[in-house]
């Protein structure tokens, strides 16, 4: 089973999509709305990032929604 935590906030319409696309393909994952929860905005920063959505599946780390990269990460 892959570890999936998906970074998001309240009005990115690519987040909603990546949850969506997880969710329909029967993933489990940890959501991290990084305007809602400091500590995930602060995880986010410390990897680097500034925007959402980044999906980090088993330390993979996809930025944006990216339905080819995600389907590879989840196979391995």
């Amino acid at each position: 089973m892959s570890k999936v935590q998906v970074y998001t906030s309240n009005t990115c319409p690519y987040c909603t999509m990546a949850v969506d696309y997880l969710k329909d393909k029967g993933v489990e994952f940890e959501e991290r709305n990084v305007q809602e929860d400091p500590q995930a905005r602060d995880e986010l920063i410390s990897k680097g990032y500034t925007g959402v959505p980044v999906l980090v599946i088993n330390e993979e780390e996809i930025v944006g929604f990216d339905q080819a990269k995600i389907d590879a990460a989840l196979a391995k």
